[in-house]
């Protein structure tokens, strides 16, 4: 019943939303038409429901090239490879709108996990590689709202990207990800979606913890030194 129910919201969030949004796409599209590379979307293959790949919506917010230039699947603050509109579109959200139309095809949900590029999904240990998307990918979930600037944890730390998210980011993803397996269910979902709004709003804020009070601690990550 639970997986019933969460489709058919899922169908009706993302028909309104795709609606509602509408209006606003004609000046945005031009806007990225003119700035930039010139193009409005991005399409990217990532890993989805059962680790079957699909290519998900985004409006463009970097350069064509971005996955073989800099630190590739990762974005820094103040990532020089982003577009004029790109760190406004970022830091809103706004450039996940598209996703809607993932989440009306069926390949996403509004609440799941995070679709991942290969290079990130390969960084997680296999028995996690399994589990990960026994759930369909998600708009947002509780790793999205936890890692909520992320781009902030990249900029605390001398080790390279990369090998920083494969020894740390990634394998807390992991736990938060198991929990929500775990834990999905109606009232995980729509609190979830409330936190999101709220971060969204209040960056700084950190209910998340406070709602969700067995989510598995956050470890100490390794920074520079002062």
């Amino acid at each position: 019943m639970y997986k019933i129910i969460k489709r058919s919201g899922d169908i009706l969030f993302s028909s309104l939303g795709i609606l509602l949004f509408l209006p606003f796409f004609i000046p945005l599209a031009i806007a990225l038409k003119l700035t930039g590379e010139g193009y409005i979307f991005y399409l990217q293959e990532r890993r989805g429901y059962k680790n079957r790949k699909f290519r998900i919506w985004k409006f463009a917010t970097m350069l064509k090239a971005s996955p073989s230039l800099g630190t590739g699947s990762i974005t820094l603050k103040n990532d020089w490879r982003l577009t004029p509109l790109g760190k406004y579109l970022r830091g809103s959200k706004v450039n996940e709108i598209p996703q809607l139309i993932n989440i009306f095809l069926g390949e996403m949900s509004v609440v799941g996990p995070r679709p991942l590029m290969e290079v990130d999904f390969q960084k997680f240990s296999p028995e996690i590689q399994d589990q990960f998307y026994q759930c369909k990918p998600g708009l947002t979930g509780i790793a999205s709202i936890v890692f909520r600037d992320e781009e902030q944890f990249y900029e605390n730390t001398e080790i390279d990207p990369h090998e920083y998210d494969r020894l740390y980011i990634a394998p807390y993803k992991g736990a938060l990800e198991k929990w929500y397996r775990e834990h999905q269910g109606f009232r995980t979902d729509m609190l979830i979606i409330v936190l999101t709004a709220a971060v969204i709003i209040f960056p700084e804020n950190n209910r998340v913890f406070r709602w969700f009070r067995d989510l598995p601690p956050i470890p100490v990550f390794g920074k520079k030194e002062e």
